[in-house]
């Protein structure tokens, strides 16, 4: 039957047929409706808005279907309306006949669908069962409307009860108030009580959990509280166990005596401390730190210097500085009983044992090892520490070393101290200092501790890859030792007597399964390995032995045999040729030394001549020292052109472009200053440069040749080149002591301290002056001539 009855919208409530509710109204519209209402029939509808931010929502911002309900009363209170409605019947808006002062519409009654069937029966005792459920498991429901769902109801009436005190989101409200089927109502309104049911049950699981866990705590304590007084009424020490248990530990540690009063000074505090009380644990925390400490356990190792010579030849080929080094400690602790700890710090390119060395050297002294890595480290207070006062504080990595260790002498391994950071939270390097010191880590201060602890017994070995970012005031702490690259040699024998033992054992092989030739390893040096280390080389082995491994899983029988002529079968095309100087002698292109953080390499100076104005191009990625080499390289040749056969004036008419190649690399430093010398003096000459011949050094304005570093490592890496001379600074002469006894057999030395000479021998023609026609050389040799090497 069709009506028209007002219309009032309802942000976001729903009320249900055969069901009270109490609503609060304040919008002008819904006040008149209600009002008009009350004074008449007391008859309105009520319908969901689509979107509840709406103030003023139209017809279409409506669903179309809503509650038929009845006033039962109402009160008025400040501009706003308080109605308990009770719901009657669904209904549907069939059109909208009036918006002012309020929303008219005609309406009809839904009729409901009941089949009164053993199933409904079902769903509806289920239903009863499950909201007693909830109840029982604490969900909130008014009395009265408990005791409606309790009382007789139609399978209607119980299904609009319950839906009406559901968790439900206003959609999903109105989807079961659009449902008129009553069966498919109860099944959903039944899903959806019983999600709750599993939430409640999560709910109440996790507060019992709660409960157990506090009703445990408050019976220990108790039951703690109840100990104390029995051991005081049968006259026993008021300390409790815990009290007790670190008494025992400090009286084991042996530590020195006024940090010994502080510790018990702590323990007693702790002792008269709440367990509860915050504070407690961070003193445990720092009682256990304090009392874990090896204050005087060392390693008790008897000093065997024949021993340990064997056990670092062993371990490491080469690297004879280093293992003197260790030797000579071992012999002035043997006579002097006890010496402060040297400071050593391994410097050198990746890869050529740096790091290994330092368990050697623990193995060798028979002590404990502790390595901690610096790289990347940028906080202060990784090095000593946090204060107490912080939460989470910690002590800094020595001396949560130091205990790792469990000794009070082991040998600590900072790595990677050259790259060590600094920001806002402070510089680890210069926290560094204190620890580093032989004169005053005797007494070190971490800020955690906050008692000094004593490191003069460490054997600190530092590593680095260059010295140049590491803080003078450190440096000087430091007793450096230079690691160069290995040799061709040198690698060859490492890698047949260490790395490839140790990678045939990684992959499961044996020497019944695999042999790797001595070419074959060679061959893979000299064609698949540019480096000073032997990282690379080692790769490569593991690489070969992967693909051995392969073929024996597969079911190959028989021995697999490596020689120089299957390895390319193994790795693939040659990457690199053993050989590096050029096919020929070239005009303008010198061969040059560098050193680099891998070790020593050679580089090629090229030089082009244009028709120009005097300039001076540089590229190649070249730094502001290497520039300057250059300016003073044209300056010398300006200054002494007549005597180079050259016009005075020849710089007028051309530009002179120095390039070195692989510009991606950047490239500074005076070393190369001889070599670009000769570079341009070759073009300008048009005399070729001897490609056998490798050069380095410094040049002045007036061609003195002056001394630079990295010797050893420039040598080594003319003679990996390939090539047969090389130039060198006379004051240089000194360092080749340091070069392998092979790479000096193989290489012929010429010592220069003046151009002219490194004219004389570089170019493979001698020099012609443009007045004269005289040999420049006869000039050279006769004041000073040069220093073969054999």
């Amino acid at each position: 039957m069709e009506k028209i009855v007002p219309i009032i919208p309802i942000r976001d409530g729903i009320i249900f047929p055969n069901t009270d509710s109490v609503l609060t109204f304040g919008r002008p519209k819904s006040l008149a409706a209600l009002e008009s209402s009350f004074a008449q029939e007391r008859i309105v509808g009520f319908v969901l808005q689509k979107n509840a931010k709406l103030n003023e929502p139209s017809p279409n911002d409506l669903y179309t279907i809503g509650t038929l309900s009845h006033i039962e009363r109402m009160i008025k209170s400040d501009g706003e309306i308080n109605a308990q409605i009770r719901g009657l019947a669904r209904i549907r808006i069939i059109e909208y006949v009036d918006g002012s002062p309020y929303l008219m519409a005609r309406i009809e009654e839904l009729e409901e669908e009941i089949i009164d069937t053993p199933e409904v029966k079902a769903l509806t005792n289920h239903l009863v069962s499950e909201f007693k459920r909830a109840i029982n498991l604490g969900k909130f429901v008014d009395f009265l409307v408990f005791m409606n769902v309790m009382s007789e109801n139609t399978p209607s009436q119980l299904a609009d009860l319950v839906a009406s005190v559901l968790d439900l989101k206003p959609g999903e409200r109105q989807d079961l108030l659009e449902e008129t089927d009553v069966k498919q109502r109860l099944e959903k309104v039944i899903e959806i009580l019983s999600r709750e049911i599993k939430v409640l049950e999560l709910e109440k699981k996790i507060s019992s959990k709660t409960q157990e866990r506090f009703e445990k705590g408050a019976r220990e304590v108790m039951l703690r509280e109840r100990l104390k007084t029995i051991e005081k009424e049968l006259g026993e020490s008021d300390e409790d166990s815990e009290t007790r248990e670190l008494l025992d530990k400090l009286k084991r540690a042996k530590m020195p005596e006024e940090i010994e009063e502080k510790a018990k000074k702590e323990i007693r505090k702790l002792a008269q401390m709440n367990q509860f009380n915050p504070e407690a644990g961070y003193i445990r925390n720092y009682l256990d730190w304090l009392l874990d400490l090896p204050w005087s356990v060392t390693s008790k190792n008897p000093v065997n210097i024949k021993q340990a010579e064997k056990i670092l030849d062993e371990d490491h080929f080469g690297l004879e500085k280093v293992k003197e080094r260790v030797v000579e400690y071992l012999a002035v602790h043997k006579l002097a009983g006890k010496m402060k700890g040297p400071i050593l710090c391994f410097v050198g390119p990746p890869g050529v044992g740096k790091t290994s060395i330092g368990k050697s050297i623990a193995r060798a002294l028979d002590r404990k090892f502790v390595k901690v890595s610096l790289g990347g480290i940028r906080d202060e207070a990784e090095i000593r520490g946090h204060r107490r006062t912080y939460v989470g504080a910690l002590p800094g990595r020595i001396i949560q070393g130091i205990k790792d260790a469990g000794t009070k002498n082991p040998v600590f391994m900072l790595d990677e101290i050259d790259k060590v950071g600094a920001d806002f939270r402070g510089d680890p390097s210069s926290a560094l200092l204190e620890a580093l010191d032989p004169e005053q880590n005797n007494a070190f201060s971490d800020h955690y501790l906050e008692v000094p602890f004593d490191l003069s017994d460490v054997m600190f070995v530092t590593t680095a890859n260059v010295l140049d970012t590491i803080p003078p005031a450190l440096k000087d702490r430091l007793e450096v030792i230079h690691f160069a690259g290995y040799t061709q040699l040198e690698k060859f024998r490492i890698a047949k007597d260490f790395l490839l033992k140790k990678q045939t054992q990684a992959h499961g092989l044996s020497s019944s399964k695999v042999q790797i030739a001595d070419s074959a390893i060679k061959f893979v040096i000299d064609h698949y390995t540019r480096e000073a280390g032997v990282r690379t080389l080692e790769r490569q082995m593991a690489a070969i032995l992967r693909k051995v491994a392969k073929q024996v899983a597969e079911g190959k029988k028989g021995k697999v045999i490596i020689t120089d002529k299957n390895v390319p079968k193994f790795l693939g095309p040659i990457k690199v040729n053993s050989t590096l100087i050029e096919q020929q002698d070239e005009v303008g292109m010198s061969t040059g030394l560098a050193w680099t953080e891998a070790g020593g390499d050679i580089l090629f100076i090229e030089v082009a001549l244009m028709p120009g104005k005097g300039q001076l191009i540089l590229t190649g990625q070249l730094g502001d020292v290497m520039k300057e080499s250059c300016q003073a390289a044209l300056s010398y040749i300006r200054a002494r052109a007549k005597t180079l056969g050259l016009d005075e004036k020849f710089y007028q008419k051309i530009d002179v472009h120095v390039h070195v190649p692989e510009g991606a690399v950047p490239k500074d430093g005076p070393s190369a200053g001889i070599a670009i010398t000769t570079a341009i003096s070759s073009a300008l000459t048009k005399i070729p440069v001897n490609r056998t011949v490798g050069m380095t050094g410094e040049i002045t304005l007036r061609g003195r040749v002056l001394e630079i570093g990295g010797i050893k490592e420039k040598v080594i890496a003319a003679h990996r080149a390939g090539l047969k001379t090389v130039i060198l600074p006379k004051d240089n002469k000194k360092d080749l002591e340091d070069v392998p006894k092979e790479v000096i057999k193989d290489l012929k030395f010429i010592f220069v301290s003046h151009m002219d000479e490194v004219l004389g021998k570089a170019l493979i023609r001698a020099l012609q002056t443009k007045q004269e026609g005289q040999v420049i050389r006869h000039q050279v040799l006769r004041a000073t001539a040069p220093e073969p090497v054999d």
